[in-house]
């Protein structure tokens, strides 16, 4: 199960909204995303248009998953900039990762702005069947 809390995160988010990162008010740098469980794993979409996938880090420690990417300025520095509405900068987002998910075995892939995390079920979290046996008396158990 993937667990989305981060209060801190939420308050940072919520001031670089309202003051910005400069004291003037922008528009925040959000990394939007998708989660879902389709089968035996779950499947997480993150929206990063305009990264370069070279620029993607991903990694995990204990069960939190953080994704960090950064989108580059695309014009040079002596460019006269009439309008800037496009977030640029790095962008960090943590999932914290459920212990019933095997964290060893993620899949990343990126494709049209578009990074997708595949993230199976440990075995030990899927259901099992157990068998039932008959005929004969219950063991006593000594104490």
């Amino acid at each position: 199960m993937l667990m989305r809390t981060d209060p801190f995160r939420e308050l940072d988010r919520l001031s670089q909204q309202l003051l910005g990162a400069n004291g003037t008010r922008t528009r925040p740098a959000v990394m939007p995303m998708d989660a879902y469980r389709s089968g035996e794993e779950y499947v997480v979409h993150f929206d990063l248009p305009g990264v370069s996938p070279e620029s993607i880090d991903l990694g995990v420690e204990r069960n939190v998953l953080t994704v960090q990417a950064e989108r580059k300025p695309e014009y040079g520095e002596d460019t006269d900039l009439h309008v800037a509405e496009r977030p640029r900068g790095v962008f960090s987002r943590q999932l914290f990762l459920g212990e019933t998910l095997d964290t060893e075995n993620i899949a990343a892939s990126y494709e049209a702005g578009v990074l997708t995390l595949r993230i199976p079920v440990a075995e030990q979290a899927k259901p099992r069947k157990i068998a039932v046996t008959g005929g004969s008396e219950p063991k006593k158990i000594s104490t």
